[in-house]
């Protein structure tokens, strides 16, 4: 296929050079040809109108001498470079240009002459009814004396005068085809330096992308829309790469969450129809294995619900109007318990006693729902977790802090990855799966909005996310 572009490009111009080279000489010859023919007649037709009116009329009325009118005939012949005749309406040549001296009693007769013969244009072409040996442009006009038709003038113009011109406009045509050509066949191979042979660098790679083979990169540095393909080209190999690269540690890391559940159910059920675990310890184990088992339904829940978003956050969302501050009461009375049982209580500044925002409630309830119960994870006995909700420049922030445990430095920026867990969350947090900060931030990129996280390990951390405040409230 990459031959086939350059190669169709160059029988093109081969095409375009032989359908030139082949028109001048037909086409171009005909045309230029006839329209010489046309404008040399209608010039010489001017003048047999001219020595009509003014020689043969004087010479009929006796004005002027046979000599005087032989003269200015010989004249005119030398400028027109033609034959000039005087024939009568028998078609009698009684003056010729080209023979003055001529004897009146050997006059020529014109066989077959007559004067409809050249029609509208007043003149013809060919050998003047066999007078010539070779082609020539025979133009006519009417003599006339006293309203009264007594002859004609016929001038005859050799046509290898007229071919002889055309001829140099035909060898110009030729000069200035050959100079395109050469013009066209430059641009051809500049098309092919800076056309073709990127788009073959670029179909090169692409063959390697599809073979899953992603490292190479296609480097043209052009400001076109070639060099806007070769930067698309390269970022979709990067995102493909880093997809697949996200897609093995995803495999790994669900593989690990999956393993470690499954091999203690698996060891304790073994355990206890083998009698390792005697029966009056088996409730024991059997909660242990309820534990596991309700791990992996949430670590399947987490799963599928981040499944819902696809690539880059897309995903329908039902988007309603609704009073966020009362949404945080709801999703905090879902805590009670847990907070009694460690001694937590919640803190809450709420904007106004109705903060309207045009957001998906469902959704931004698991936002709240996901980072309330991490603060709570990773508090201490005997703490508060802030909640605030602000306004500003047409947004509302919500605020979830808590002062608890902190996340290391290094791992700030991996905290909304899949399954990443930090060390010390490993240590607390048996139950999680890694998934709620990564849900969280889907969500809120679902809704172009952003969430950013502030931490300092040992002091607590804190989570803000922006909503877009509702219209009726602007």
């Amino acid at each position: 296929m990459k031959r086939r572009l350059y190669g169709g490009l160059f029988l093109l111009f081969l095409f375009f050079v032989t359908i030139g080279f082949l028109l001048i000489p037909t086409f171009t010859y005909h045309l230029l040809r006839q329209r010489m023919i046309e404008q040399e007649a209608e010039r010489l037709h001017r003048e047999a109108l001219i020595v009509a009116d003014q020689y043969v009329t004087a010479y009929y009325s006796s004005a002027d001498t046979l000599e005087d009118f032989y003269s200015r005939v010989l004249i005119l012949d030398t400028y027109l470079d033609a034959e000039i005749w005087v024939v009568d309406r028998q078609g009698h040549i009684l003056v010729n240009s080209n023979e003055p001296g001529r004897d009146p009693s050997t006059m020529i007769t014109i066989e077959g002459f007559n004067p409809v013969d050249f029609g509208s244009g007043y003149y013809i072409t060919g050998t003047c009814y066999g007078q010539f040996d070779d082609e020539h442009l025979t133009v006519y006009a009417p003599i006339t004396q006293n309203y009264s038709l007594v002859g004609y003038i016929l001038i005859n113009h050799p046509l290898t005068v007229l071919d002889g011109r055309l001829n140099y406009l035909l060898n110009v045509s030729y000069l200035t085809w050959i100079i395109l050509c050469v013009v066209v066949f430059l641009i051809l191979l500049l098309v092919g330096i800076f056309i073709v042979r990127p788009i073959r660098k670029i179909a090169s790679v692409a063959g390697h992308y599809a073979a899953g083979e992603f490292e190479e990169k296609v480097e043209i540095r052009q400001n076109t829309e070639i060099g806007y393909l070769n930067d698309s080209l390269n970022y979709m190999a990067n995102e493909m790469n880093t997809l697949e690269e996200d897609q093995r540690k995803f495999i790994s890391n669900v593989s690990h969450d999956f393993r470690s559940p499954l091999t203690s159910i698996k060891g304790y059920i073994e355990a206890m129809l083998d009698g390792t675990i005697p029966p009056e310890m088996q409730e024991r184990y059997l909660k242990t294995i309820l534990f596991e088992t309700e791990r992996l339904t949430k670590l399947t829940s987490g799963i599928l619900e981040l499944n819902k978003y696809g690539a880059h956050g897309r995903t329908i969302l039902d988007i309603s109007v609704f009073d966020i501050n009362e949404v945080i009461k709801h999703t905090l009375r879902t805590f009670e318990g847990i907070c009694t049982e460690k001694r937590i209580s919640f803190e809450v500044i709420l904007t106004d006693k109705e903060l309207l925002v045009a957001a998906d409630m469902t959704k931004i309830q698991q936002v709240l729902y996901n980072l309330t119960d991490n603060a709570i994870k990773f508090s201490h006995h005997d703490s508060v977790i802030n909640i605030e909700t602000t306004l500003k420049n047409e947004k509302v922030f919500v605020s979830v802090k808590d002062h608890g445990i902190g996340i290391p430095k290094e791992s700030l920026g991996k905290v909304f990855e899949r399954f990443y867990k930090s060390d010390i969350s490993r240590g607390r947090d048996k139950k999680g799966t890694g998934l709620g900060l990564s849900i969280v931030k889907e969500v809120i990129s679902a809704h172009n909005e952003n969430i950013n996280v502030i931490s300092t390990e040992g002091v607590g951390t804190e989570f803000i996310f922006s909503l877009p405040l509702a219209k009726n409230e602007i």
